[in-house]
């Protein structure tokens, strides 16, 4: 079965780290889906629509994305995102969630699952910063772009002439198929973080605290890790070659499978939702 209990629904919840943003389908134990840089829930909306039928789909946005606010002096690092999303889970009074992550998400999701593990029911890593390789060297000249004073340029360049987004000097590696992501999508996920100058500053500080030391730290917990976890990884990524999928499987011990998409990149859960959400289906079975 293949479907959908509901339609998809916008809110947000207070936290001590700010009002999170997220989108939510469905009933049943809840699965959380974290997104990555530049992104925010709009990445998960196939998972939400096709998944809702057996799971409370919930997409989080992260500190500095889409519709979640936050003080202008709140701590955006990745260790700050796992704490909230402790923190968010206990606002909706959620104990335990099917955590599924990629990309920058998915190294947030591997901090919170190694400090939370009791509230992990299953754990899925798809393409996603892992240990020291964060941030990846073909990410680097975004960063220093923006450390340079160039995010916001960068950004209006992209929300005013789609095709930018979609070349190969901007996000076109992230995709199989760049042409086909609609403009619609680009605005989602672009227009946020722009929305005002505050937003961007946020942006720019999240980008800024890219640091490898939050995720070299929990290797050891990582090692404890029980959690049913699958490991479902793009091999066409500049960005997380498919060797970090076999870091992860062979260092978080409740690893039960490793799946490998010929020639997806990292966003293949947007792309390739379908072969994805068979797996994801699967996988939740068999850790029920």
């Amino acid at each position: 079965m293949d479907g959908t209990t509901s339609s998809t629904v916008r809110r947000s919840v207070e936290t001590p780290s700010g009002r999170i943003g997220y989108l939510e389908q469905g009933a049943g134990p809840v699965a959380l889906f974290v997104h990555g840089v530049l992104l925010n829930s709009h990445l998960w909306r196939h998972q939400l629509a096709h998944l809702s039928d057996i799971r409370r789909c919930i997409a989080v946005d992260l500190l500095a994305h889409g519709d979640t606010e936050i003080a202008a002096d709140q701590d955006v690092s990745v260790t700050a995102n796992a704490n909230m999303l402790e923190e968010f889970l206990d606002a909706l009074n959620i104990d335990q969630v099917d955590l599924v992550g990629n990309d920058s998400g998915g190294g947030i999701a591997q901090i919170f699952a190694a400090l939370h593990p009791g509230r992990v029911r299953s754990f899925t890593l798809t393409n996603c910063d892992t240990h020291d390789n964060w941030p990846p060297e073909a990410f680097k000249p975004f960063l220093a772009m923006a450390a340079a004073g160039g995010l916001r340029d960068a950004l209006e360049g992209m929300l005013a002439d789609k095709s930018v987004y979609r070349s190969p000097q901007a996000l076109g590696p992230a995709y199989e198929r760049p042409e086909q992501l609609t403009d619609a999508s680009i605005e989602t996920y672009l227009r946020p973080l722009v929305r005002t100058e505050q937003r961007t500053r946020d942006f720019q500080r999240f980008l800024a605290a890219f640091d490898n030391s939050h995720t070299v730290a929990v290797e050891e917990k990582l090692q404890a890790l029980r959690a049913p976890t699958l490991i479902a990884w793009g091999t066409d990524d500049i960005y997380f070659d498919v060797g970090w999928s076999r870091w992860l499987a062979d260092t978080i011990p409740g690893t039960r499978q490793r799946v490998e998409f010929e020639g997806a990149r990292i966003f293949f859960p947007e792309e390739r939702w379908s072969e994805f959400n068979q797996v994801l289906r699967a996988h939740w079975h068999a850790s029920s």
